[in-house]
């Protein structure tokens, strides 16, 4: 028994259809591939004019096409979208009618024709596959998401650890790290023990905020004193190493260390009060050492620092190193 179908009904039930007659010239189309044919004529042209077979090869006319056989075609101008189609025996006078659907290369964006759900018959899986295609992006968008911020964590997490929480310093930890860069530089450096004076008077006198304050203005005052490729670290209540990466020669280490020693003994304002410190600076330079020993510098500046407390205060040593 033969059952016919009237063109409206064709296009509802296969809304990506096309109708060919004997020749291979298209009779008609579906309504949703007019819409993705656009500006495209379809109707009245050969379906090898409009469209190029991919699969199978070799097709030059309607018939090397067999009713059943797999097809992969794309139109031939404009935007080359993909089709998946099959071939299949027809009624009413048309030679044959070939279902299309998007190939996977163009499904997601529907051919870029702006196609809804009501442009496909509700049991086309291509609707199916867009839902699994919008399902699949968002988990993808969230999979990003959460990886990013597992990132950014644990960026911030390795920042902490090597920051001075009260300072935004570089702490104990960071220092490490600033003393295995300078040494791989191979340029030198030079490790300055700074250590405030009368700091426990601030305390013990104000109070622990008051103490907080004068730290944090200490900090920001060393690092204005020095170059931008120099690390300031806090590795006490009152202590601060400074690690200078390419600097050997004294007198310019000297004149560091001077300007550091004026700028911390400015008056900071606090809480009403004036509060003031100095600072005394011990020195180490590499390039006074036949090998770096980090923990032998940190011995000589740390001796020299005593030595400028004894001096008087409010000054610097350099460490007299004997190889």
């Amino acid at each position: 028994m033969t059952v016919s179908f009237d063109i409206e009904a064709l296009g509802g039930a296969f809304p990506m259809h096309l109708r060919l007659d004997a020749t291979g010239t298209i009779l008609g189309a579906g309504p949703a591939l007019e819409r993705v044919a656009g500006g495209r004529h379809l109707t009245g042209c050969d379906l090898l004019e409009v469209f190029s077979v991919e699969r199978p090869m070799c097709v030059e006319q309607l018939p090397d096409l067999r009713p059943g056989e797999r097809i992969l075609l794309r139109f031939r101008e404009g935007r080359p979208i993909q089709f998946r189609g099959h071939l299949v025996p027809a009624v009413g006078g048309a030679a044959a009618i070939m279902d299309l659907s998007f190939g996977l290369s163009d499904l997601a964006d529907l051919g870029g024709a702006g196609l809804t759900a009501a442009d496909f018959s509700p049991t086309d899986p291509t609707l199916d596959m867009l839902y699994l295609i919008e399902a699949n992006g968002m988990a993808f968008s969230e999979v990003r998401r959460l990886v990013e911020r597992l990132r950014c964590a644990k960026s911030r997490a390795e920042e902490q650890a090597f920051t001075d929480t009260l300072t935004g310093l570089g702490n104990r930890r960071a220092l490490d790290r600033y003393i295995d860069c300078a040494q791989a530089g191979g340029d030198g450096f030079a490790l300055c023990h700074v250590d405030l004076d009368y700091f426990k008077s601030v305390n013990d006198e104000h109070g622990h905020a008051a103490g907080d304050a004068v730290l944090r203005t200490i900090s920001a005052r060393l690092l204005r004193a020095v170059r931008a490729k120099d690390k300031v670290t806090r590795v006490g209540g009152d202590e601060f190493i400074l690690i200078m990466p390419g600097m050997t020669d004294v007198d310019m280490i000297d004149g560091i260390a001077c300007r550091i020693a004026s700028i911390l003994q400015e008056p900071i304002s606090f809480g009403g009060h004036a509060h003031r410190v100095s600072a005394s600076i011990g020195i180490a330079i590499s390039s006074d050492y036949s090998r770096i020993d980090p923990d032998r510098m940190f011995a000589d500046a740390d001796a020299a620092l005593y030595l400028s407390k004894s001096a008087g205060r409010a000054t610097h040593r350099i460490a007299n190193v004997s190889n």
